[in-house]
Protein backbone atom coordinates (compact mmCIF):
# COMPACT_ATOMS: atom_id res chain seq x y z
CA UNK A 1 0.00 0.00 0.00
CA UNK A 2 3.27 2.30 0.85
CA UNK A 3 5.00 2.41 -2.07
CA UNK A 4 8.71 1.58 -2.20
CA UNK A 5 10.05 5.08 -2.12
CA UNK A 6 7.78 6.57 0.60
CA UNK A 7 9.06 3.32 3.22
CA UNK A 8 12.66 3.95 1.82
CA UNK A 9 11.99 7.97 2.95
CA UNK A 10 10.57 6.55 6.29
CA UNK A 11 13.04 4.31 7.10
CA UNK A 12 15.71 6.74 7.07
CA UNK A 13 13.47 9.03 9.41
CA UNK A 14 13.41 6.40 11.63
CA UNK A 15 16.77 4.94 11.42
CA UNK A 16 17.47 6.69 14.72
CA UNK A 17 14.83 5.21 16.76
CA UNK A 18 15.76 4.39 20.52
CA UNK A 19 12.42 2.65 22.31
CA UNK A 20 10.28 -0.41 20.57
CA UNK A 21 6.70 0.31 19.38
CA UNK A 22 3.66 -1.68 18.47
CA UNK A 23 1.10 -1.22 16.27
CA UNK A 24 -2.25 -3.47 17.73
CA UNK A 25 -5.01 -3.45 15.12
CA UNK A 26 -8.63 -4.96 16.07
CA UNK A 27 -10.09 -5.25 12.67
CA UNK A 28 -13.76 -7.10 12.28
CA UNK A 29 -13.94 -9.21 9.43
CA UNK A 30 -17.22 -7.58 8.52
CA UNK A 31 -15.14 -4.44 7.55
CA UNK A 32 -13.95 -4.44 4.31
CA UNK A 33 -11.07 -2.22 4.41
CA UNK A 34 -9.78 -4.26 6.87
CA UNK A 35 -7.28 -5.98 4.34
CA UNK A 36 -6.27 -2.24 3.38
CA UNK A 37 -4.93 -1.97 7.25
CA UNK A 38 -3.32 -4.53 7.43
CA UNK A 39 -1.49 -4.13 4.53
CA UNK A 40 -0.87 -0.45 5.50
CA UNK A 41 0.59 -0.96 9.05
CA UNK A 42 2.31 -4.15 7.78
CA UNK A 43 3.97 -1.85 5.13
CA UNK A 44 4.66 0.91 7.54
CA UNK A 45 6.51 -1.50 10.29
CA UNK A 46 8.99 -2.56 7.79
CA UNK A 47 10.60 0.88 8.07
CA UNK A 48 12.40 0.10 11.37
CA UNK A 49 13.38 -3.22 13.49
CA UNK A 50 11.66 -1.57 15.93
CA UNK A 51 8.47 -0.98 14.98
CA UNK A 52 6.11 -4.67 15.01
CA UNK A 53 2.59 -5.13 14.29
CA UNK A 54 -0.21 -7.56 16.28
CA UNK A 55 -3.90 -8.45 14.81
CA UNK A 56 -6.65 -9.08 16.97
CA UNK A 57 -9.84 -9.81 15.30
CA UNK A 58 -13.21 -7.44 17.03
CA UNK A 59 -16.92 -7.62 16.02
CA UNK A 60 -19.30 -4.71 14.37
CA UNK A 61 -17.18 -2.49 12.93
CA UNK A 62 -14.46 -2.53 14.26
CA UNK A 63 -11.53 -0.88 12.44
CA UNK A 64 -8.70 1.01 14.64
CA UNK A 65 -4.90 0.50 16.24
CA UNK A 66 -3.48 1.39 19.18
CA UNK A 67 0.27 2.60 19.21
CA UNK A 68 2.43 1.19 22.02
CA UNK A 69 5.50 2.00 23.73
CA UNK A 70 7.82 -0.61 24.88
CA UNK A 71 4.64 -2.72 25.44
CA UNK A 72 2.86 0.56 27.39
CA UNK A 73 -0.30 1.92 25.61
CA UNK A 74 0.86 5.45 24.50
CA UNK A 75 -2.82 7.12 24.66
CA UNK A 76 -2.95 7.72 20.75
CA UNK A 77 -5.58 5.42 18.64
CA UNK A 78 -5.91 5.81 14.68
CA UNK A 79 -9.74 4.80 13.75
CA UNK A 80 -8.87 4.40 10.29
CA UNK A 81 -6.26 4.55 7.92
CA UNK A 82 -4.27 7.81 8.36
CA UNK A 83 -3.43 7.82 4.66
CA UNK A 84 -3.20 11.25 3.07
CA UNK A 85 -2.52 14.17 4.79
CA UNK A 86 -3.13 12.03 7.84
CA UNK A 87 0.11 10.19 6.99
CA UNK A 88 2.22 12.62 8.87
CA UNK A 89 0.43 12.32 11.80
CA UNK A 90 1.10 8.94 11.95
CA UNK A 91 4.40 9.65 11.43
CA UNK A 92 4.98 12.38 14.20
CA UNK A 93 3.40 10.29 16.60
CA UNK A 94 6.20 7.77 16.54
CA UNK A 95 9.09 9.94 16.52
CA UNK A 96 7.12 12.61 19.12
CA UNK A 97 6.86 10.00 21.47
CA UNK A 98 10.68 9.07 20.66
CA UNK A 99 11.54 12.56 22.00
CA UNK A 100 12.62 13.10 18.63
CA UNK A 101 9.86 15.35 16.86
CA UNK A 102 10.46 18.87 15.58
CA UNK A 103 6.87 20.26 16.72
CA UNK A 104 6.76 19.32 20.42
CA UNK A 105 5.77 21.77 22.85
CA UNK A 106 8.19 24.19 25.17
CA UNK A 107 8.09 23.43 28.73
CA UNK A 108 5.59 26.25 29.73
CA UNK A 109 3.25 24.41 27.47
CA UNK A 110 4.44 20.92 28.91
CA UNK A 111 3.36 22.17 32.57
CA UNK A 112 0.24 22.95 31.45
CA UNK A 113 -0.74 19.93 29.31
CA UNK A 114 0.75 17.88 32.37
CA UNK A 115 -1.59 19.80 34.39
CA UNK A 116 -4.67 18.93 33.35
CA UNK A 117 -6.56 16.04 35.30
CA UNK A 118 -9.10 13.86 35.05
CA UNK A 119 -10.00 10.71 32.76
CA UNK A 120 -9.91 12.97 29.51
CA UNK A 121 -11.20 10.63 26.58
CA UNK A 122 -11.20 12.96 23.09
CA UNK A 123 -12.06 11.98 19.54
CA UNK A 124 -11.00 13.99 16.22
CA UNK A 125 -13.33 13.11 13.34
CA UNK A 126 -11.16 13.83 9.99
CA UNK A 127 -11.05 13.79 6.26
CA UNK A 128 -8.00 12.63 4.72
CA UNK A 129 -8.21 15.31 2.08
CA UNK A 130 -8.52 18.08 4.93
CA UNK A 131 -5.15 20.42 5.20
CA UNK A 132 -6.73 21.57 8.52
CA UNK A 133 -7.27 18.25 10.51
CA UNK A 134 -3.40 17.20 10.76
CA UNK A 135 -2.46 20.16 12.96
CA UNK A 136 -4.85 19.47 15.12
CA UNK A 137 -4.83 15.54 15.40
CA UNK A 138 -1.13 15.85 15.78
CA UNK A 139 -1.35 18.27 18.54
CA UNK A 140 -4.10 15.88 20.74
CA UNK A 141 -2.04 13.04 20.18
CA UNK A 142 0.99 15.25 21.78
CA UNK A 143 -1.14 15.89 24.77
CA UNK A 144 -1.99 12.14 24.92
CA UNK A 145 1.65 11.35 25.44
CA UNK A 146 2.65 14.23 27.71
CA UNK A 147 -0.23 13.39 29.99
CA UNK A 148 -1.40 9.70 31.04
CA UNK A 149 -4.60 11.14 31.68
CA UNK A 150 -5.31 12.09 27.94
CA UNK A 151 -6.63 9.24 25.47
CA UNK A 152 -6.80 10.71 21.74
CA UNK A 153 -8.35 9.41 19.00
CA UNK A 154 -8.46 10.05 15.40
CA UNK A 155 -11.74 9.12 13.40
CA UNK A 156 -11.66 8.57 9.63
CA UNK A 157 -15.83 10.06 9.32
CA UNK A 158 -16.10 9.08 6.00
CA UNK A 159 -15.29 5.03 7.22
CA UNK A 160 -17.87 5.67 10.05
CA UNK A 161 -20.51 7.98 8.31
CA UNK A 162 -23.61 6.56 10.65
CA UNK A 163 -21.62 7.67 13.66
CA UNK A 164 -21.09 11.41 11.59
CA UNK A 165 -24.65 11.27 10.98
CA UNK A 166 -25.21 10.54 14.47
CA UNK A 167 -23.48 13.11 16.05
CA UNK A 168 -23.94 15.55 13.58
CA UNK A 169 -20.65 16.42 12.04
CA UNK A 170 -20.79 18.65 9.10
CA UNK A 171 -17.40 19.98 9.54
CA UNK A 172 -13.73 18.66 10.02
CA UNK A 173 -11.66 18.22 12.29
CA UNK A 174 -14.30 18.02 14.98
CA UNK A 175 -13.14 17.50 18.13
CA UNK A 176 -15.29 14.99 20.97
CA UNK A 177 -14.44 15.25 24.48
CA UNK A 178 -16.48 12.66 26.72
CA UNK A 179 -18.87 12.60 23.72
CA UNK A 180 -19.88 16.39 23.64
CA UNK A 181 -18.29 18.73 20.97
CA UNK A 182 -15.49 20.89 22.07
CA UNK A 183 -13.97 22.53 18.84
CA UNK A 184 -14.99 22.78 14.94
CA UNK A 185 -12.49 23.68 12.40
CA UNK A 186 -8.55 24.91 12.54
CA UNK A 187 -6.99 25.38 15.53
CA UNK A 188 -3.76 26.15 17.28
CA UNK A 189 -2.10 23.97 19.83
CA UNK A 190 -2.58 26.96 22.10
CA UNK A 191 -6.64 27.15 21.11
CA UNK A 192 -7.50 23.39 22.00
CA UNK A 193 -5.35 23.80 25.47
CA UNK A 194 -7.41 26.90 26.81
CA UNK A 195 -10.58 24.94 25.50
CA UNK A 196 -9.44 21.77 27.49
CA UNK A 197 -8.46 23.99 30.53
CA UNK A 198 -12.02 25.63 30.78
CA UNK A 199 -13.51 22.31 30.36
CA UNK A 200 -11.58 21.05 33.26
CA UNK A 201 -10.97 23.95 35.55
CA UNK A 202 -10.13 22.25 39.10
CA UNK A 203 -7.21 21.45 37.54
CA UNK A 204 -6.17 24.52 36.06
CA UNK A 205 -6.99 26.36 39.00
CA UNK A 206 -5.02 24.44 41.08
CA UNK A 207 -1.82 24.62 39.58
CA UNK A 208 -1.87 27.65 36.72
CA UNK A 209 -0.53 24.94 34.81
CA UNK A 210 2.72 26.14 36.90
CA UNK A 211 4.10 25.59 40.22
CA UNK A 212 4.67 30.33 40.63
CA UNK A 213 4.44 32.77 37.69
CA UNK A 214 7.65 32.92 35.68
CA UNK A 215 9.11 36.29 34.88
CA UNK A 216 11.30 36.83 31.61
CA UNK A 217 12.77 39.97 30.49
CA UNK A 218 13.66 41.34 27.24
CA UNK A 219 14.80 44.66 25.32
CA UNK A 220 11.73 43.81 23.15
CA UNK A 221 9.07 42.09 23.05
CA UNK A 222 6.89 41.17 19.73
CA UNK A 223 3.44 40.20 19.58
CA UNK A 224 2.44 38.12 16.84
CA UNK A 225 3.88 35.90 14.90
CA UNK A 226 2.68 36.82 11.21
CA UNK A 227 5.38 38.43 8.69
CA UNK A 228 4.70 41.73 10.14
CA UNK A 229 5.97 40.02 13.90
CA UNK A 230 8.67 38.01 12.40
CA UNK A 231 10.06 41.26 10.61
CA UNK A 232 9.73 42.99 13.88
CA UNK A 233 11.79 40.02 15.45
CA UNK A 234 14.34 39.97 12.94
CA UNK A 235 15.32 43.49 12.97
CA UNK A 236 15.47 44.23 15.91
CA UNK A 237 17.53 41.13 16.93
CA UNK A 238 19.82 42.46 14.02
CA UNK A 239 20.27 45.64 16.52
CA UNK A 240 21.75 43.38 19.00
CA UNK A 241 18.87 43.45 21.24
CA UNK A 242 17.42 40.57 23.80
CA UNK A 243 14.34 40.05 21.95
CA UNK A 244 11.32 37.61 22.34
CA UNK A 245 8.70 36.56 20.49
CA UNK A 246 4.93 35.51 21.83
CA UNK A 247 3.03 33.99 18.87
CA UNK A 248 0.07 31.80 19.38
CA UNK A 249 1.55 30.30 15.96
CA UNK A 250 4.02 31.29 13.50
CA UNK A 251 2.81 32.34 9.97
CA UNK A 252 -0.55 33.96 12.00
CA UNK A 253 -3.29 34.35 9.34
CA UNK A 254 -1.00 33.79 6.47
CA UNK A 255 -1.24 29.78 7.17
CA UNK A 256 -4.31 29.87 6.39
CA UNK A 257 -3.52 31.30 2.72
CA UNK A 258 -3.55 29.04 -0.08
CA UNK A 259 -1.79 30.70 -2.70
CA UNK A 260 0.34 33.86 -2.76
CA UNK A 261 1.34 35.78 -6.04
CA UNK A 262 2.17 39.20 -4.52
CA UNK A 263 4.96 38.70 -2.59
CA UNK A 264 7.89 40.40 -4.72
CA UNK A 265 10.47 38.78 -6.36
CA UNK A 266 8.51 35.61 -4.97
CA UNK A 267 6.08 34.95 -8.27
CA UNK A 268 4.26 31.87 -6.32
CA UNK A 269 4.46 30.92 -2.68
CA UNK A 270 1.72 28.89 -0.37
CA UNK A 271 0.80 30.41 2.72
CA UNK A 272 2.10 27.17 4.67
CA UNK A 273 5.48 27.28 2.80
CA UNK A 274 5.95 31.29 3.58
CA UNK A 275 5.06 30.55 7.76
CA UNK A 276 7.64 27.87 6.91
CA UNK A 277 10.22 30.24 5.89
CA UNK A 278 9.57 33.33 8.59
CA UNK A 279 10.25 30.70 11.09
CA UNK A 280 13.80 29.43 9.29
CA UNK A 281 14.47 33.08 9.03
CA UNK A 282 14.11 33.45 12.57
CA UNK A 283 15.63 31.03 13.20
CA UNK A 284 19.03 32.67 12.29
CA UNK A 285 18.93 34.97 15.09
CA UNK A 286 18.91 34.40 18.71
CA UNK A 287 15.15 35.14 19.45
CA UNK A 288 13.58 33.35 21.87
CA UNK A 289 10.05 31.96 20.32
CA UNK A 290 7.42 31.54 23.19
CA UNK A 291 4.48 29.85 20.73
CA UNK A 292 1.19 28.78 21.57
CA UNK A 293 0.74 32.18 23.78
CA UNK A 294 -2.22 34.35 23.95
CA UNK A 295 -1.94 37.88 26.05
CA UNK A 296 -3.75 37.62 28.82
CA UNK A 297 -3.52 41.15 30.75
CA UNK A 298 -0.79 44.09 30.17
CA UNK A 299 0.40 46.78 31.69
CA UNK A 300 1.80 49.33 29.53
CA UNK A 301 2.17 52.99 31.25
CA UNK A 302 5.19 53.55 32.65
CA UNK A 303 8.92 52.39 31.77
CA UNK A 304 8.56 48.85 31.94
CA UNK A 305 5.85 46.94 30.08
CA UNK A 306 4.50 44.10 31.27
CA UNK A 307 2.95 41.37 29.79
CA UNK A 308 0.66 38.57 31.33
CA UNK A 309 0.50 34.97 29.53
CA UNK A 310 -2.48 32.33 29.74
CA UNK A 311 -0.84 29.58 31.90
CA UNK A 312 1.30 32.14 34.30
CA UNK A 313 4.32 33.55 32.67
CA UNK A 314 5.37 37.09 32.24
CA UNK A 315 6.99 39.26 30.22
CA UNK A 316 8.52 42.56 30.77
CA UNK A 317 10.51 44.71 28.24
CA UNK A 318 10.84 48.67 27.50
CA UNK A 319 9.94 48.29 24.61
CA UNK A 320 6.85 45.73 22.81
CA UNK A 321 5.75 45.63 19.12
CA UNK A 322 2.08 44.23 18.76
CA UNK A 323 1.91 42.45 15.27
CA UNK A 324 -0.96 40.08 16.43
CA UNK A 325 -2.72 40.93 12.99
CA UNK A 326 -6.57 39.71 12.54
CA UNK A 327 -9.11 37.18 12.62
CA UNK A 328 -12.31 35.97 10.57
CA UNK A 329 -14.93 37.78 10.84
CA UNK A 330 -18.14 36.77 12.13
CA UNK A 331 -21.75 37.59 11.33
CA UNK A 332 -22.86 37.81 15.13
CA UNK A 333 -26.37 37.01 14.57
CA UNK A 334 -29.00 34.08 16.43
CA UNK A 335 -27.72 30.96 16.18
CA UNK A 336 -23.85 31.49 14.07
CA UNK A 337 -22.04 30.83 17.18
CA UNK A 338 -24.99 27.43 17.92
CA UNK A 339 -24.47 25.55 14.44
CA UNK A 340 -20.71 26.18 13.46
CA UNK A 341 -19.57 23.02 12.51
CA UNK A 342 -23.11 21.82 11.85
CA UNK A 343 -23.96 24.20 9.24
CA UNK A 344 -22.35 27.54 9.62
CA UNK A 345 -18.67 26.80 8.17
CA UNK A 346 -15.76 29.28 7.12
CA UNK A 347 -13.11 27.30 4.98
CA UNK A 348 -15.03 25.92 1.96
CA UNK A 349 -11.71 23.93 0.82
CA UNK A 350 -11.78 22.04 3.57
CA UNK A 351 -16.00 21.99 4.90
CA UNK A 352 -17.31 21.82 0.54
CA UNK A 353 -17.27 18.20 0.62
CA UNK A 354 -20.11 18.10 3.05
CA UNK A 355 -21.82 19.94 1.17
CA UNK A 356 -21.76 17.91 -2.32
CA UNK A 357 -25.36 17.96 -3.71
CA UNK A 358 -26.68 20.36 -1.24
CA UNK A 359 -27.79 23.82 -0.99
CA UNK A 360 -25.69 26.58 0.95
CA UNK A 361 -25.04 30.06 0.86
CA UNK A 362 -21.63 32.37 0.98
CA UNK A 363 -22.07 35.54 3.26
CA UNK A 364 -19.68 38.05 1.47
CA UNK A 365 -19.29 39.53 -1.70
CA UNK A 366 -15.46 40.31 -2.15
CA UNK A 367 -12.94 38.05 -3.30
CA UNK A 368 -12.96 35.79 -1.03
CA UNK A 369 -16.65 35.20 -0.84
CA UNK A 370 -16.99 35.03 -4.35
CA UNK A 371 -13.89 32.47 -5.00
CA UNK A 372 -15.60 30.36 -2.51
CA UNK A 373 -18.88 29.94 -4.30
CA UNK A 374 -17.34 29.44 -7.61
CA UNK A 375 -15.21 26.67 -5.76
CA UNK A 376 -18.80 25.50 -4.23
CA UNK A 377 -20.40 25.35 -7.46
CA UNK A 378 -18.40 22.41 -8.55
CA UNK A 379 -20.07 20.50 -5.94
CA UNK A 380 -22.95 21.97 -4.20
CA UNK A 381 -26.24 21.92 -6.54
CA UNK A 382 -26.78 25.70 -5.29
CA UNK A 383 -24.91 28.37 -4.26
CA UNK A 384 -26.16 31.84 -2.98
CA UNK A 385 -23.74 34.59 -2.37
CA UNK A 386 -25.53 37.28 -0.05
CA UNK A 387 -23.38 40.87 0.08
CA UNK A 388 -24.83 43.80 2.08
CA UNK A 389 -23.85 46.14 0.17
CA UNK A 390 -25.90 47.44 -3.29
CA UNK A 391 -23.05 45.41 -5.31
CA UNK A 392 -20.67 43.05 -5.17
CA UNK A 393 -16.88 43.93 -4.02
CA UNK A 394 -14.98 41.36 -6.00
CA UNK A 395 -12.59 41.70 -8.86
CA UNK A 396 -14.52 41.80 -12.21
CA UNK A 397 -13.30 38.36 -13.56
CA UNK A 398 -14.59 36.55 -10.48
CA UNK A 399 -17.99 38.88 -10.86
CA UNK A 400 -18.03 37.27 -14.66
CA UNK A 401 -17.19 33.59 -13.41
CA UNK A 402 -19.92 33.58 -10.85
CA UNK A 403 -22.22 34.98 -13.08
CA UNK A 404 -21.45 32.58 -15.98
CA UNK A 405 -22.47 29.56 -13.35
CA UNK A 406 -25.78 28.00 -13.65
CA UNK A 407 -26.40 27.18 -10.10
CA UNK A 408 -24.92 30.86 -8.45
CA UNK A 409 -27.69 33.43 -7.84
CA UNK A 410 -26.45 36.52 -6.18
CA UNK A 411 -28.41 38.42 -3.54
CA UNK A 412 -27.22 42.22 -2.83
CA UNK A 413 -28.45 44.62 -0.67
CA UNK A 414 -29.37 41.77 1.46
CA UNK A 415 -28.62 41.76 5.57
CA UNK A 416 -28.46 38.11 7.44
CA UNK A 417 -30.62 38.84 9.85
CA UNK A 418 -30.36 35.01 11.80
CA UNK A 419 -29.16 31.42 11.22
CA UNK A 420 -31.90 28.82 11.50
CA UNK A 421 -31.94 25.25 12.52
CA UNK A 422 -33.75 22.07 14.01
CA UNK A 423 -31.05 21.98 16.57
CA UNK A 424 -28.92 19.05 14.89
CA UNK A 425 -28.31 21.60 11.94
CA UNK A 426 -28.72 24.26 9.67
CA UNK A 427 -31.94 24.66 7.94
CA UNK A 428 -32.55 28.18 6.56
CA UNK A 429 -31.19 31.63 6.78
CA UNK A 430 -33.32 34.59 7.78
CA UNK A 431 -32.47 37.48 5.35
CA UNK A 432 -34.06 40.98 5.04
CA UNK A 433 -34.04 43.17 1.25
CA UNK A 434 -32.22 46.25 2.56
CA UNK A 435 -34.41 48.59 0.06
CA UNK A 436 -37.83 47.34 0.85
CA UNK A 437 -36.95 46.26 4.33
CA UNK A 438 -38.59 42.82 3.66
CA UNK A 439 -37.78 39.30 5.42
CA UNK A 440 -37.56 35.96 3.58
CA UNK A 441 -36.27 32.71 4.49
CA UNK A 442 -33.57 31.00 2.29
CA UNK A 443 -33.94 27.47 2.73
CA UNK A 444 -30.19 25.55 2.42
CA UNK A 445 -27.87 22.90 4.42
CA UNK A 446 -25.18 25.57 5.01
CA UNK A 447 -23.78 28.37 5.04
CA UNK A 448 -19.76 29.82 4.37
CA UNK A 449 -19.02 33.15 5.98
CA UNK A 450 -16.25 35.45 4.28
CA UNK A 451 -17.03 38.66 5.03
CA UNK A 452 -13.57 39.31 5.83
CA UNK A 453 -11.21 40.02 9.14
CA UNK A 454 -10.56 42.07 12.22
CA UNK A 455 -8.12 43.33 14.27
CA UNK A 456 -6.56 40.80 17.14
CA UNK A 457 -6.24 43.56 19.54
CA UNK A 458 -8.47 43.04 22.37
CA UNK A 459 -5.60 42.33 24.84
CA UNK A 460 -4.58 46.12 24.67
CA UNK A 461 -7.36 48.46 25.90
CA UNK A 462 -4.70 51.06 27.35
CA UNK A 463 -4.13 52.03 23.54
CA UNK A 464 -6.13 54.51 21.43
CA UNK A 465 -8.24 52.19 18.36
CA UNK A 466 -10.29 53.05 15.57
CA UNK A 467 -13.87 52.19 15.47
CA UNK A 468 -12.86 48.83 13.98
CA UNK A 469 -10.76 48.10 16.79
CA UNK A 470 -7.52 48.55 14.84
CA UNK A 471 -4.66 50.45 16.93
CA UNK A 472 -3.89 53.36 15.83
CA UNK A 473 -0.23 54.44 14.93
CA UNK A 474 1.99 57.24 13.20
CA UNK A 475 3.44 57.31 10.33
CA UNK A 476 6.75 55.45 12.26
CA UNK A 477 4.19 52.59 13.63
CA UNK A 478 4.41 54.63 17.30
CA UNK A 479 1.14 54.06 19.41
CA UNK A 480 -0.45 56.64 21.99
CA UNK A 481 1.86 55.03 25.14
CA UNK A 482 5.77 55.62 24.64
CA UNK A 483 7.44 51.88 24.19
CA UNK A 484 4.47 50.46 22.30
CA UNK A 485 4.15 50.19 18.34
CA UNK A 486 2.07 48.33 16.45
CA UNK A 487 2.76 46.94 12.58
CA UNK A 488 0.99 45.22 10.28
CA UNK A 489 -3.06 44.02 10.08
CA UNK A 490 -3.62 45.27 13.86
CA UNK A 491 -2.83 48.65 13.10
CA UNK A 492 -4.48 51.58 11.47
CA UNK A 493 -2.06 51.04 8.59
CA UNK A 494 -4.30 51.27 5.25
CA UNK A 495 -3.52 48.58 2.55
CA UNK A 496 -3.85 44.35 5.05
CA UNK A 497 -1.01 42.88 2.82
CA UNK A 498 1.23 40.44 3.32
CA UNK A 499 4.29 42.74 2.15
CA UNK A 500 2.79 45.76 3.35
CA UNK A 501 3.23 43.86 7.07
CA UNK A 502 6.93 42.90 6.88
CA UNK A 503 7.91 46.92 6.27
CA UNK A 504 5.38 47.63 8.94
CA UNK A 505 7.01 45.45 11.30
CA UNK A 506 10.84 46.78 10.38
CA UNK A 507 9.81 50.03 10.55
CA UNK A 508 7.99 49.58 14.20
CA UNK A 509 11.53 47.31 15.07
CA UNK A 510 13.66 50.32 13.47
CA UNK A 511 11.48 53.29 15.79
CA UNK A 512 11.74 51.96 18.42
CA UNK A 513 15.39 50.88 18.40
CA UNK A 514 15.72 54.72 17.28
CA UNK A 515 13.36 55.54 20.53
CA UNK A 516 16.17 53.63 22.62
CA UNK A 517 19.25 55.34 21.05
CA UNK A 518 17.73 59.02 21.70
CA UNK A 519 16.32 57.79 25.32
CA UNK A 520 12.79 58.34 24.74
CA UNK A 521 12.11 54.62 26.41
Amino acid sequence: MLDSSIIQQVADIFAGLASSYTLSAYISPQREEGSQMREFITDFASTSPRINVEFFDAEGDTLYFDLKKNGEFTGITFRGIPNGHEFTSLLLAVLNADGKGKNLPDEGIVRRVRALSGEIDIQTYISLTCTNCPDVVQTLNIFALLNPNIRHEMVDGALFQDEVDKRGVQAVPSVFVGGELLHVGRGSLGELLEKLEAKYPSASAATSGVDAPVERSFDVVVVGGGPAGASAAIYSARKGLKVAMLAERIGGQVKETVGIENLISVPYTTGSELADNLRTHLSHYPIELFENRRIESTELQGKTKILRVKGGEVFTAPAVIIATGAGWRRLNVDGEAEYIGRGVAFCPHCDGPFYAGKRVAVVGGGNSGVEAAIDLAGICQRVTIIEFMDSLKADKVLQDKALSLPNVEIMTSTQTMKVVGNGDKVTSLQLKNRQTDEEHTLELDGVFVQIGLSANSQPFDELDKTRIGEIIIDAHCRTNIPGVYAAGDVSSVPYKQIIIAMGEGAKAALTAFDDRTRGVI
